[in-house]
């Protein structure tokens, strides 16, 4: 039996999530709910759930604060939130699933049963840790955590030499000649990826500045990359690459 938590400080939204969870995963058993930072972390100390259903507001402070008292993560987490920019931006970053106020009944199954197919998975501190980061600003080696059908990776950002998309799917390129596809459109990843020196070149492609060895101006355009590998420029793009490279440092 999954053993669940939820700790939300709205009465309502608690017993929501209770309902969601009962009718749609009846094997998944709600062990405690609580409803702000010290509560929470008992809830989690005393009953060592496998699934813990987060909001962020909570009495207190943040879910952050529990997530920051808990360790070791032998649970996953689900955060659910109002609509908060920079937080959902951190979790993007580092994989972890969310479910958005109100809460809609699709995406809440659907983020549980990503869940709880990972309950088992080892990941569960480098991601956590990784989301802290960013949410926190505290580290300037940033990391990425890319979710492909067979494992995690932990990638350091510095190391992605480009990305391309193919349709829904994004490949990511690295320095050291490795490849990791993952199954989500490349523009989710273009926001998160601007702020450490990545451009997209033409739609099909994002390139991480510091890779770039020239830009070959015939035919069309091309940027060219320490490995030798080319890019093709969009005429359109052209003149925001070139400002980009020169504001690098």
């Amino acid at each position: 039996m999954i053993k669940a938590v939820i700790i939300d400080d709205d009465a309502q939204m608690r017993e929501l999530n209770a309902r969601l969870l009962k009718d749609n995963f009846p094997h998944v058993n709600i062990v405690g709910e609580a409803d702000g930072v010290e509560a929470g972390i008992q809830l989690i100390t005393n009953e060592q759930p496998n699934l813990v259903l987060l909001d962020i507001e909570i009495k207190g402070g943040t879910g952050f604060n529990v997530l920051q008292q808990v360790k070791p993560y032998n649970f996953k987490v689900i955060f659910i939130t109002g609509f908060n920019d920079f937080a959902i931006k951190a979790f993007k970053f580092s994989a972890i699933d969310y479910i958005l106020k109100p809460v809609n009944e699709f995406e809440f199954t659907q983020a549980i049963e990503r869940a709880l197919s990972q309950i088992n998975a080892d990941e569960a501190e480098q991601q956590y840790d990784t989301f802290l980061d960013h949410y926190e600003k505290k580290t300037q080696s940033k990391k990425i955590v890319l979710r492909t059908a067979e494992a995690m990776h932990l990638v350091d950002i510095a190391s992605i030499m480009y990305c391309k998309s193919d349709n829904s799917y994004t490949t990511f390129e690295l320095e050291d000649g490795n490849s990791i596809i993952v199954s989500k459109p490349m523009k989710e990843y273009a926001a998160l990826l601007e702020e450490y020196h990545f451009v997209r070149p033409h739609q099909s492609f994002l390139v991480n500045l510091h890779f770039i060895k020239k830009i070959d101006k015939s035919d069309g355009g091309f940027v060219i990359l320490n490995n030798k590998k080319e890019i093709p420029v969009s005429a359109r793009r052209k003149q925001t690459l070139l400002n980009s490279l020169e504001n690098i440092h």
